[in-house]
Protein backbone atom coordinates (compact mmCIF):
# COMPACT_ATOMS: atom_id res chain seq x y z
CA UNK A 1 0.00 0.00 0.00
CA UNK A 2 1.15 3.87 -0.81
CA UNK A 3 -0.66 4.69 2.43
CA UNK A 4 -0.55 2.18 5.96
CA UNK A 5 -4.63 2.88 6.98
CA UNK A 6 -2.80 3.37 10.45
CA UNK A 7 -1.17 6.69 8.55
CA UNK A 8 -4.27 7.81 7.14
CA UNK A 9 -6.12 7.15 10.47
CA UNK A 10 -3.79 9.76 12.14
CA UNK A 11 -4.49 11.85 9.17
CA UNK A 12 -7.99 11.68 9.45
CA UNK A 13 -8.20 12.05 13.20
CA UNK A 14 -5.81 15.37 12.51
CA UNK A 15 -8.31 16.77 10.18
CA UNK A 16 -11.21 15.97 12.47
CA UNK A 17 -9.86 18.28 14.76
CA UNK A 18 -9.45 21.17 12.07
CA UNK A 19 -11.30 24.48 12.90
CA UNK A 20 -14.37 25.24 12.37
CA UNK A 21 -14.06 28.42 10.31
CA UNK A 22 -12.48 27.05 7.38
CA UNK A 23 -14.66 23.77 7.79
CA UNK A 24 -17.92 26.55 7.26
CA UNK A 25 -16.20 28.40 4.32
CA UNK A 26 -15.72 24.55 2.19
CA UNK A 27 -19.18 23.82 3.00
CA UNK A 28 -20.82 26.96 1.68
CA UNK A 29 -19.36 25.39 -1.58
CA UNK A 30 -21.55 22.58 -1.55
CA UNK A 31 -24.23 22.26 -3.77
CA UNK A 32 -27.66 21.77 -2.53
CA UNK A 33 -28.46 18.43 -0.63
CA UNK A 34 -31.17 15.64 -1.76
CA UNK A 35 -33.79 15.13 0.13
CA UNK A 36 -33.91 12.50 3.46
CA UNK A 37 -32.51 9.02 2.97
CA UNK A 38 -30.98 6.55 4.13
CA UNK A 39 -28.04 6.69 2.04
CA UNK A 40 -27.72 10.08 3.68
CA UNK A 41 -26.78 8.50 7.15
CA UNK A 42 -24.27 11.05 9.42
CA UNK A 43 -24.74 15.20 9.57
CA UNK A 44 -21.70 15.64 7.36
CA UNK A 45 -21.93 13.80 4.73
CA UNK A 46 -25.48 14.57 4.09
CA UNK A 47 -24.60 17.89 2.82
CA UNK A 48 -21.80 15.92 0.84
CA UNK A 49 -23.94 13.29 -1.68
CA UNK A 50 -21.33 13.57 -4.30
CA UNK A 51 -18.87 11.95 -2.02
CA UNK A 52 -21.49 9.69 -0.20
CA UNK A 53 -20.71 6.41 -1.01
CA UNK A 54 -24.24 4.40 -0.06
CA UNK A 55 -24.09 0.77 -1.06
CA UNK A 56 -21.75 -2.51 -1.29
CA UNK A 57 -22.50 -5.28 -2.90
CA UNK A 58 -20.29 -8.49 -3.24
CA UNK A 59 -21.23 -11.62 -4.56
CA UNK A 60 -19.89 -14.83 -7.06
CA UNK A 61 -21.08 -14.08 -10.55
CA UNK A 62 -24.25 -16.18 -11.44
CA UNK A 63 -22.67 -16.41 -15.09
CA UNK A 64 -18.90 -16.91 -14.15
CA UNK A 65 -18.72 -18.29 -10.85
CA UNK A 66 -14.58 -18.06 -10.47
CA UNK A 67 -14.73 -14.57 -10.50
CA UNK A 68 -16.53 -12.18 -7.55
CA UNK A 69 -18.28 -9.11 -8.54
CA UNK A 70 -17.80 -5.68 -6.80
CA UNK A 71 -20.27 -3.15 -6.89
CA UNK A 72 -20.16 0.38 -5.01
CA UNK A 73 -22.32 3.51 -5.12
CA UNK A 74 -22.04 6.64 -4.69
CA UNK A 75 -24.37 10.17 -4.72
CA UNK A 76 -27.58 8.98 -3.56
CA UNK A 77 -31.49 9.57 -4.95
CA UNK A 78 -30.42 11.17 -8.53
CA UNK A 79 -33.49 12.71 -9.95
CA UNK A 80 -33.31 11.64 -13.39
CA UNK A 81 -34.53 15.32 -14.58
CA UNK A 82 -31.33 16.66 -12.43
CA UNK A 83 -30.16 19.11 -15.22
CA UNK A 84 -28.23 21.16 -16.66
CA UNK A 85 -25.17 19.58 -15.00
CA UNK A 86 -26.79 16.11 -13.41
CA UNK A 87 -24.66 14.10 -12.10
CA UNK A 88 -20.75 14.31 -12.58
CA UNK A 89 -18.48 12.27 -10.26
CA UNK A 90 -15.91 14.15 -7.52
CA UNK A 91 -12.57 14.81 -8.59
CA UNK A 92 -11.35 15.72 -5.82
CA UNK A 93 -11.54 12.45 -4.27
CA UNK A 94 -10.22 8.94 -4.20
CA UNK A 95 -12.94 6.18 -4.53
CA UNK A 96 -11.94 2.89 -2.95
CA UNK A 97 -13.20 -0.95 -2.90
CA UNK A 98 -11.03 -2.60 -0.58
CA UNK A 99 -10.28 -6.48 0.11
CA UNK A 100 -9.37 -7.84 3.45
CA UNK A 101 -8.32 -12.05 2.99
CA UNK A 102 -6.16 -12.41 6.27
CA UNK A 103 -8.94 -11.01 9.03
CA UNK A 104 -6.79 -8.44 10.31
CA UNK A 105 -8.89 -5.88 9.29
CA UNK A 106 -6.39 -3.55 6.96
CA UNK A 107 -6.81 -4.02 3.26
CA UNK A 108 -4.65 -6.22 1.57
CA UNK A 109 -5.83 -4.87 -2.31
CA UNK A 110 -7.40 -1.51 -2.66
CA UNK A 111 -8.69 -1.12 -5.97
CA UNK A 112 -9.10 3.06 -6.45
CA UNK A 113 -10.87 5.19 -9.20
CA UNK A 114 -9.95 9.04 -9.64
CA UNK A 115 -11.75 10.92 -12.02
CA UNK A 116 -11.37 14.29 -14.13
CA UNK A 117 -13.33 16.15 -16.25
CA UNK A 118 -13.51 17.49 -19.93
CA UNK A 119 -16.42 20.14 -19.97
CA UNK A 120 -16.77 22.03 -23.59
CA UNK A 121 -19.68 23.43 -22.40
CA UNK A 122 -18.19 26.88 -22.30
CA UNK A 123 -16.45 26.30 -25.99
CA UNK A 124 -19.57 25.76 -27.24
CA UNK A 125 -21.57 28.88 -25.74
CA UNK A 126 -24.39 26.34 -24.09
CA UNK A 127 -26.20 25.57 -21.06
CA UNK A 128 -26.45 21.55 -22.60
CA UNK A 129 -25.20 18.51 -21.25
CA UNK A 130 -25.34 17.39 -24.78
CA UNK A 131 -26.52 19.41 -28.06
CA UNK A 132 -27.74 15.82 -30.00
CA UNK A 133 -28.37 12.43 -29.03
CA UNK A 134 -25.79 10.79 -27.31
CA UNK A 135 -25.11 7.67 -29.53
CA UNK A 136 -21.67 6.89 -28.43
CA UNK A 137 -19.05 7.92 -25.66
CA UNK A 138 -17.17 9.91 -28.52
CA UNK A 139 -20.49 11.87 -29.91
CA UNK A 140 -18.97 15.18 -30.67
CA UNK A 141 -22.80 15.90 -29.01
CA UNK A 142 -21.79 15.02 -25.87
CA UNK A 143 -19.81 18.13 -23.92
CA UNK A 144 -19.70 17.17 -20.35
CA UNK A 145 -17.41 13.68 -20.27
CA UNK A 146 -15.28 12.37 -17.16
CA UNK A 147 -12.40 10.00 -17.62
CA UNK A 148 -10.95 7.69 -14.44
CA UNK A 149 -7.33 5.97 -13.82
CA UNK A 150 -8.00 3.04 -12.08
CA UNK A 151 -5.23 1.54 -9.65
CA UNK A 152 -4.55 -1.54 -7.57
CA UNK A 153 -2.52 -0.81 -4.59
CA UNK A 154 -1.30 -3.61 -3.09
CA UNK A 155 2.01 -4.01 -0.35
CA UNK A 156 4.22 -4.71 -3.62
CA UNK A 157 2.72 -0.76 -4.64
CA UNK A 158 0.39 0.68 -7.03
CA UNK A 159 -0.26 -0.73 -10.30
CA UNK A 160 -2.29 1.16 -13.07
CA UNK A 161 -5.03 -1.00 -14.13
CA UNK A 162 -6.78 1.61 -16.48
CA UNK A 163 -6.03 5.21 -18.00
CA UNK A 164 -8.30 7.59 -19.34
CA UNK A 165 -11.22 5.06 -19.05
CA UNK A 166 -14.44 7.21 -19.94
CA UNK A 167 -17.40 7.15 -17.36
CA UNK A 168 -20.64 6.33 -19.20
CA UNK A 169 -22.44 10.10 -19.20
CA UNK A 170 -26.01 10.78 -16.63
CA UNK A 171 -29.21 9.41 -19.17
CA UNK A 172 -30.78 13.11 -19.75
CA UNK A 173 -33.76 11.38 -21.23
CA UNK A 174 -35.20 9.59 -24.04
CA UNK A 175 -34.41 12.26 -26.59
CA UNK A 176 -30.53 12.88 -25.51
CA UNK A 177 -30.11 9.22 -25.20
CA UNK A 178 -31.71 6.66 -27.04
CA UNK A 179 -29.77 3.75 -26.10
CA UNK A 180 -27.73 3.87 -22.56
CA UNK A 181 -27.38 0.19 -22.81
CA UNK A 182 -24.82 0.63 -25.78
CA UNK A 183 -23.29 3.22 -23.84
CA UNK A 184 -22.95 0.94 -21.47
CA UNK A 185 -21.45 -2.08 -23.21
CA UNK A 186 -18.98 1.10 -24.59
CA UNK A 187 -17.89 2.49 -20.98
CA UNK A 188 -17.24 -1.52 -20.02
CA UNK A 189 -13.47 -2.36 -20.47
CA UNK A 190 -11.03 -5.37 -19.85
CA UNK A 191 -9.18 -5.59 -16.71
CA UNK A 192 -6.27 -7.64 -16.77
CA UNK A 193 -6.75 -11.09 -18.47
CA UNK A 194 -10.04 -11.68 -17.32
CA UNK A 195 -11.37 -8.91 -15.64
CA UNK A 196 -13.57 -6.51 -15.97
CA UNK A 197 -15.24 -2.55 -15.05
CA UNK A 198 -17.99 -0.60 -15.69
CA UNK A 199 -18.61 3.16 -14.36
CA UNK A 200 -21.08 5.08 -14.73
CA UNK A 201 -25.20 5.66 -14.04
CA UNK A 202 -27.55 2.87 -13.07
CA UNK A 203 -30.66 2.72 -11.37
CA UNK A 204 -30.87 2.61 -7.25
CA UNK A 205 -30.34 -1.07 -6.76
CA UNK A 206 -31.74 -1.18 -3.64
CA UNK A 207 -35.02 -1.45 -2.55
CA UNK A 208 -37.30 -0.52 0.83
CA UNK A 209 -39.45 1.48 2.37
CA UNK A 210 -37.60 4.43 4.50
CA UNK A 211 -40.54 5.04 6.87
CA UNK A 212 -38.28 2.90 9.14
CA UNK A 213 -37.64 6.67 10.19
CA UNK A 214 -41.05 7.33 10.90
CA UNK A 215 -41.42 5.78 14.42
CA UNK A 216 -40.64 2.42 12.88
CA UNK A 217 -43.29 2.27 9.80
CA UNK A 218 -46.24 3.95 11.96
CA UNK A 219 -45.57 2.01 15.26
CA UNK A 220 -48.15 -0.27 13.91
CA UNK A 221 -46.65 -1.33 10.77
CA UNK A 222 -49.34 1.06 8.58
CA UNK A 223 -46.56 2.43 6.72
CA UNK A 224 -45.42 -0.31 4.82
CA UNK A 225 -44.74 -0.98 1.19
CA UNK A 226 -43.29 1.83 -0.91
CA UNK A 227 -40.28 1.25 -2.42
CA UNK A 228 -38.63 4.92 -1.50
CA UNK A 229 -35.85 4.80 -3.77
CA UNK A 230 -38.31 3.71 -7.04
CA UNK A 231 -37.41 6.16 -10.06
CA UNK A 232 -33.94 7.36 -8.73
CA UNK A 233 -30.42 6.78 -10.20
CA UNK A 234 -26.97 6.50 -8.59
CA UNK A 235 -23.61 6.84 -9.54
CA UNK A 236 -22.28 2.92 -9.75
CA UNK A 237 -18.79 1.09 -10.12
CA UNK A 238 -18.88 -2.81 -11.08
CA UNK A 239 -15.54 -4.17 -11.42
CA UNK A 240 -15.43 -8.09 -12.07
CA UNK A 241 -12.03 -10.11 -10.90
CA UNK A 242 -11.10 -13.69 -10.51
CA UNK A 243 -11.56 -15.11 -7.03
CA UNK A 244 -7.97 -15.67 -7.31
CA UNK A 245 -6.89 -12.36 -7.73
CA UNK A 246 -8.56 -11.33 -4.28
CA UNK A 247 -8.52 -14.60 -2.15
CA UNK A 248 -5.22 -14.51 -0.10
CA UNK A 249 -2.22 -16.43 -1.31
CA UNK A 250 -4.31 -16.22 -4.75
CA UNK A 251 -6.06 -19.32 -3.37
CA UNK A 252 -9.32 -19.36 -3.42
CA UNK A 253 -9.54 -22.95 -2.47
CA UNK A 254 -7.57 -22.64 0.86
CA UNK A 255 -8.60 -18.97 1.44
CA UNK A 256 -12.02 -18.07 0.03
CA UNK A 257 -13.55 -15.79 1.97
CA UNK A 258 -12.95 -12.07 1.54
CA UNK A 259 -14.05 -8.52 3.72
CA UNK A 260 -14.68 -6.10 1.54
CA UNK A 261 -15.67 -2.38 1.78
CA UNK A 262 -15.74 0.92 0.08
CA UNK A 263 -14.63 4.35 1.49
CA UNK A 264 -14.39 7.72 -0.07
CA UNK A 265 -11.32 10.27 0.41
CA UNK A 266 -11.17 14.04 -0.09
CA UNK A 267 -8.78 17.06 0.57
CA UNK A 268 -9.71 20.14 1.51
CA UNK A 269 -10.15 23.26 -0.47
CA UNK A 270 -8.64 26.71 -0.08
CA UNK A 271 -10.23 29.48 -1.49
CA UNK A 272 -7.53 31.58 -3.70
CA UNK A 273 -7.56 35.51 -3.86
CA UNK A 274 -7.95 35.99 -7.12
CA UNK A 275 -11.20 33.74 -7.07
CA UNK A 276 -11.82 29.75 -7.30
CA UNK A 277 -10.55 27.21 -4.44
CA UNK A 278 -7.46 24.86 -4.75
CA UNK A 279 -7.48 21.44 -3.21
CA UNK A 280 -4.76 21.54 -0.04
CA UNK A 281 -3.62 19.04 2.74
CA UNK A 282 -4.25 15.24 2.55
CA UNK A 283 -6.81 12.97 1.63
CA UNK A 284 -8.73 12.07 4.83
CA UNK A 285 -11.43 9.60 4.80
CA UNK A 286 -15.06 10.60 4.61
CA UNK A 287 -17.08 8.02 3.53
CA UNK A 288 -17.31 4.23 4.62
CA UNK A 289 -19.81 1.39 3.97
CA UNK A 290 -19.50 -2.15 4.60
CA UNK A 291 -22.53 -4.09 6.21
CA UNK A 292 -25.57 -2.13 4.90
CA UNK A 293 -27.61 0.36 7.24
CA UNK A 294 -25.15 -0.19 10.03
CA UNK A 295 -24.71 3.49 10.40
CA UNK A 296 -28.13 4.68 9.88
CA UNK A 297 -29.76 2.39 12.14
CA UNK A 298 -27.23 1.39 14.75
CA UNK A 299 -24.96 4.70 15.88
CA UNK A 300 -26.20 7.73 17.77
CA UNK A 301 -25.99 11.17 15.51
CA UNK A 302 -22.68 11.59 17.84
CA UNK A 303 -20.82 8.71 16.40
CA UNK A 304 -22.00 8.49 12.73
CA UNK A 305 -19.89 11.30 11.42
CA UNK A 306 -16.57 9.50 13.31
CA UNK A 307 -17.51 6.08 11.68
CA UNK A 308 -17.55 7.18 8.33
CA UNK A 309 -13.53 9.02 8.85
CA UNK A 310 -11.73 5.73 11.12
CA UNK A 311 -10.56 2.67 9.29
CA UNK A 312 -11.70 -1.22 10.31
CA UNK A 313 -8.77 -1.99 12.60
CA UNK A 314 -10.29 0.25 15.16
CA UNK A 315 -13.75 -0.62 15.46
CA UNK A 316 -13.88 -3.01 18.04
CA UNK A 317 -11.77 -1.06 20.05
CA UNK A 318 -14.15 1.44 21.09
CA UNK A 319 -16.05 -0.30 24.12
CA UNK A 320 -19.05 2.73 23.95
CA UNK A 321 -19.51 1.42 20.11
CA UNK A 322 -18.93 -2.16 20.46
CA UNK A 323 -22.10 -1.74 22.93
CA UNK A 324 -23.98 -0.87 20.09
CA UNK A 325 -23.50 -4.09 18.77
CA UNK A 326 -23.86 -6.25 21.79
CA UNK A 327 -26.95 -4.30 23.00
CA UNK A 328 -28.87 -2.68 19.65
CA UNK A 329 -30.96 0.60 20.15
CA UNK A 330 -32.93 -0.88 17.47
CA UNK A 331 -33.97 -4.16 19.20
CA UNK A 332 -35.19 -1.82 22.62
CA UNK A 333 -37.42 0.31 20.19
CA UNK A 334 -39.52 -2.37 18.62
CA UNK A 335 -39.65 -3.91 21.84
CA UNK A 336 -40.96 -0.65 23.33
CA UNK A 337 -43.13 0.23 19.85
CA UNK A 338 -44.40 -3.19 19.00
CA UNK A 339 -44.44 -4.49 22.44
CA UNK A 340 -42.11 -7.83 21.26
CA UNK A 341 -39.60 -8.26 23.92
CA UNK A 342 -35.64 -7.65 22.96
CA UNK A 343 -33.73 -10.41 22.99
CA UNK A 344 -31.28 -11.47 25.77
CA UNK A 345 -27.73 -9.61 25.98
CA UNK A 346 -24.94 -9.47 24.73
CA UNK A 347 -26.04 -10.13 21.27
CA UNK A 348 -23.22 -12.25 20.49
CA UNK A 349 -24.72 -13.45 17.62
CA UNK A 350 -24.81 -9.53 15.96
CA UNK A 351 -21.31 -9.98 16.89
CA UNK A 352 -20.56 -12.89 14.79
CA UNK A 353 -22.85 -11.33 11.55
CA UNK A 354 -21.04 -7.86 11.94
CA UNK A 355 -17.79 -7.73 13.50
CA UNK A 356 -16.12 -11.52 13.21
CA UNK A 357 -18.34 -13.12 9.96
CA UNK A 358 -19.78 -16.78 11.46
CA UNK A 359 -17.75 -19.54 12.20
CA UNK A 360 -17.69 -21.85 15.10
CA UNK A 361 -14.24 -20.24 16.61
CA UNK A 362 -15.38 -16.78 15.25
CA UNK A 363 -13.93 -14.91 18.31
CA UNK A 364 -16.53 -13.04 20.25
CA UNK A 365 -15.49 -10.09 22.40
CA UNK A 366 -16.21 -11.52 25.93
CA UNK A 367 -14.34 -14.74 25.30
CA UNK A 368 -17.73 -17.08 25.18
CA UNK A 369 -18.71 -19.70 22.35
CA UNK A 370 -20.18 -18.12 19.38
CA UNK A 371 -23.77 -18.54 19.53
CA UNK A 372 -24.41 -19.45 15.44
CA UNK A 373 -23.02 -22.71 15.34
CA UNK A 374 -21.86 -22.19 11.74
CA UNK A 375 -18.88 -22.16 9.65
CA UNK A 376 -19.69 -19.91 7.16
CA UNK A 377 -18.22 -16.79 6.15
CA UNK A 378 -15.15 -15.75 8.55
CA UNK A 379 -11.51 -15.26 7.49
CA UNK A 380 -10.97 -17.28 10.37
CA UNK A 381 -11.89 -20.38 8.04
CA UNK A 382 -9.03 -19.71 5.85
CA UNK A 383 -6.69 -22.56 5.68
CA UNK A 384 -3.53 -19.89 5.81
CA UNK A 385 -4.95 -17.64 8.29
CA UNK A 386 -3.85 -17.99 12.12
CA UNK A 387 -6.55 -17.11 14.28
CA UNK A 388 -4.51 -15.24 16.78
CA UNK A 389 -3.91 -12.42 14.10
CA UNK A 390 -7.94 -11.98 13.24
CA UNK A 391 -8.51 -8.24 14.22
CA UNK A 392 -13.15 -8.21 14.53
CA UNK A 393 -14.55 -5.24 12.50
CA UNK A 394 -17.36 -4.05 10.75
CA UNK A 395 -17.10 -5.35 6.98
CA UNK A 396 -19.13 -7.35 4.20
CA UNK A 397 -17.66 -10.99 4.34
CA UNK A 398 -18.09 -13.27 1.18
CA UNK A 399 -17.15 -17.41 1.07
CA UNK A 400 -16.30 -17.21 -2.45
CA UNK A 401 -16.30 -21.13 -2.26
CA UNK A 402 -20.58 -21.34 -2.24
CA UNK A 403 -21.41 -20.90 -5.28
CA UNK A 404 -24.63 -19.29 -6.35
CA UNK A 405 -28.04 -20.67 -6.54
CA UNK A 406 -29.99 -21.36 -9.76
CA UNK A 407 -33.19 -19.48 -7.62
CA UNK A 408 -31.94 -17.12 -4.81
CA UNK A 409 -34.07 -15.99 -1.87
CA UNK A 410 -34.41 -12.69 -1.02
CA UNK A 411 -33.63 -13.51 2.69
CA UNK A 412 -30.19 -15.24 1.74
CA UNK A 413 -29.00 -17.41 4.73
CA UNK A 414 -31.71 -17.17 7.06
CA UNK A 415 -33.68 -18.75 4.35
CA UNK A 416 -31.10 -21.37 3.78
CA UNK A 417 -29.46 -19.86 0.81
CA UNK A 418 -26.03 -19.51 2.38
CA UNK A 419 -24.94 -17.53 -0.50
CA UNK A 420 -26.97 -14.48 0.07
CA UNK A 421 -26.85 -12.06 2.58
CA UNK A 422 -25.22 -11.94 5.04
CA UNK A 423 -22.57 -13.45 3.28
CA UNK A 424 -21.80 -10.50 1.37
CA UNK A 425 -24.87 -8.88 -0.37
CA UNK A 426 -26.84 -9.53 -3.63
CA UNK A 427 -28.08 -7.45 -5.56
CA UNK A 428 -31.89 -8.90 -5.03
CA UNK A 429 -31.03 -9.92 -0.98
CA UNK A 430 -33.94 -8.22 0.61
CA UNK A 431 -31.55 -5.97 2.97
CA UNK A 432 -34.32 -4.20 5.55
CA UNK A 433 -36.47 -7.62 6.16
CA UNK A 434 -33.29 -9.89 6.70
CA UNK A 435 -31.86 -7.00 9.23
CA UNK A 436 -34.96 -6.30 11.43
CA UNK A 437 -35.08 -9.90 11.64
CA UNK A 438 -31.24 -10.53 12.94
CA UNK A 439 -31.84 -7.74 15.34
CA UNK A 440 -34.63 -9.59 16.83
CA UNK A 441 -32.80 -13.12 16.87
CA UNK A 442 -33.66 -14.78 14.23
CA UNK A 443 -29.74 -16.75 13.19
CA UNK A 444 -30.24 -18.08 16.68
CA UNK A 445 -34.24 -18.54 17.29
CA UNK A 446 -36.04 -18.41 13.89
CA UNK A 447 -38.24 -15.43 12.49
CA UNK A 448 -40.23 -13.55 14.67
CA UNK A 449 -43.32 -13.99 13.07
CA UNK A 450 -44.90 -10.71 13.86
CA UNK A 451 -42.47 -8.91 12.20
CA UNK A 452 -42.17 -11.42 9.46
CA UNK A 453 -43.89 -9.12 6.65
CA UNK A 454 -41.07 -6.67 7.37
CA UNK A 455 -41.10 -3.06 5.27
CA UNK A 456 -43.80 -5.15 2.56
CA UNK A 457 -41.11 -4.30 -0.09
CA UNK A 458 -39.35 -7.75 -1.42
CA UNK A 459 -38.31 -6.69 -5.07
CA UNK A 460 -36.94 -4.08 -6.98
CA UNK A 461 -38.81 -2.05 -9.31
CA UNK A 462 -36.80 -2.99 -12.28
CA UNK A 463 -35.30 -6.46 -12.90
CA UNK A 464 -32.07 -6.73 -12.17
CA UNK A 465 -29.22 -7.99 -15.44
CA UNK A 466 -28.36 -11.94 -15.95
CA UNK A 467 -24.51 -10.77 -17.01
CA UNK A 468 -21.98 -7.99 -15.67
CA UNK A 469 -22.51 -5.47 -14.33
CA UNK A 470 -25.73 -6.56 -13.32
CA UNK A 471 -27.69 -3.30 -12.35
CA UNK A 472 -30.55 -2.00 -14.51
CA UNK A 473 -30.33 0.36 -16.55
CA UNK A 474 -30.89 4.08 -15.37
CA UNK A 475 -34.41 6.15 -15.15
CA UNK A 476 -34.68 8.67 -17.57
CA UNK A 477 -38.77 10.24 -16.64
CA UNK A 478 -39.04 12.63 -13.67
CA UNK A 479 -40.16 10.89 -10.47
CA UNK A 480 -42.78 12.78 -9.85
CA UNK A 481 -44.06 12.38 -13.42
CA UNK A 482 -47.86 10.50 -13.29
CA UNK A 483 -46.74 8.68 -16.46
CA UNK A 484 -43.05 7.52 -15.38
CA UNK A 485 -44.67 3.93 -14.89
CA UNK A 486 -42.17 1.64 -13.91
CA UNK A 487 -41.74 -1.31 -14.90
CA UNK A 488 -43.65 -4.56 -13.06
CA UNK A 489 -41.58 -6.14 -10.60
CA UNK A 490 -40.69 -9.75 -12.38
CA UNK A 491 -42.85 -13.01 -11.38
CA UNK A 492 -41.44 -14.78 -8.75
CA UNK A 493 -39.10 -11.98 -7.47
CA UNK A 494 -41.76 -11.11 -4.63
CA UNK A 495 -42.74 -12.29 -1.03
CA UNK A 496 -40.12 -15.47 -1.73
CA UNK A 497 -40.97 -18.11 1.17
CA UNK A 498 -39.48 -18.05 4.37
CA UNK A 499 -37.64 -21.42 5.06
CA UNK A 500 -34.64 -23.19 5.87
CA UNK A 501 -32.62 -23.34 8.82
CA UNK A 502 -33.66 -20.87 11.48
CA UNK A 503 -35.59 -18.30 8.90
CA UNK A 504 -35.84 -15.03 9.30
CA UNK A 505 -35.30 -11.08 8.44
CA UNK A 506 -33.28 -8.48 9.79
CA UNK A 507 -32.75 -4.95 9.94
CA UNK A 508 -29.55 -2.35 10.40
CA UNK A 509 -27.25 -3.88 12.81
CA UNK A 510 -24.60 -2.17 14.84
CA UNK A 511 -20.91 -1.67 14.00
CA UNK A 512 -18.24 -0.51 15.72
CA UNK A 513 -16.97 3.43 15.80
CA UNK A 514 -15.19 5.70 17.50
CA UNK A 515 -16.17 8.68 19.82
CA UNK A 516 -14.77 11.80 17.90
CA UNK A 517 -17.05 14.22 17.65
CA UNK A 518 -15.66 17.25 15.95
CA UNK A 519 -15.95 19.84 13.32
CA UNK A 520 -14.14 18.35 9.61
CA UNK A 521 -12.40 20.31 7.11
CA UNK A 522 -13.89 18.55 4.35
CA UNK A 523 -13.21 19.91 0.80
CA UNK A 524 -16.20 20.38 -1.10
CA UNK A 525 -16.81 22.38 -4.17
CA UNK A 526 -16.32 19.75 -6.95
CA UNK A 527 -19.56 21.60 -8.93
CA UNK A 528 -18.52 25.33 -8.25
CA UNK A 529 -14.65 25.18 -9.76
CA UNK A 530 -14.13 25.61 -13.23
CA UNK A 531 -11.34 22.97 -14.34
CA UNK A 532 -9.09 23.56 -17.46
CA UNK A 533 -10.20 20.81 -20.32
CA UNK A 534 -7.71 18.93 -20.61
CA UNK A 535 -6.60 16.89 -23.97
CA UNK A 536 -8.15 13.58 -23.88
CA UNK A 537 -6.19 10.49 -24.49
CA UNK A 538 -6.45 6.76 -25.40
CA UNK A 539 -7.26 4.39 -22.74
CA UNK A 540 -4.90 2.71 -21.87
CA UNK A 541 -4.85 -0.76 -19.62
Amino acid sequence: MSESPRRRRRAATAMFVAGSTLAATALALLPGTASASSHREAPLIATMPQVDNTDVYSFVSPDKPDTVTLIANWTPFQEPQGGPNFYPWAENARHDINIDSDGDAEADITYRWEFRTDDRRAEAETFLYNVGPIESLDDPDLLFRQYYTLTKITSDGEEVLLENAQVAPSNTGPASVPDYGALRDEATYPVGKHGRTYTGQAEDSFFLDLRVFDLLYGGDLSEVGQDTLAGYNINTIALQVPISEVALNGDGKTNPVIGVWSDTEMRSLELQPGGGAEAVGDYVQVSRLGNPLVNELVLPVGLKDAFNAIEPDVDATIPEVVERVTDPELARLIEAIYGIPAPETPRNDLVEIFLTGIATNAPTLDGSEPPIQADLNSQVLNGDVDPADFVPSEMLRLNTAIKPTAEPNRLGVLAGDLQGFPNGRRLVDDIVDIEIQAVEGAAVDGIVEALAAGDAVDANDKEFGDTFPYVALPNNKSVNDPANTQPDIPEGAAAAPLGGPGGGTALPTPSIVTGIAAVTMLGTGFFMIARRRETVAPVTT
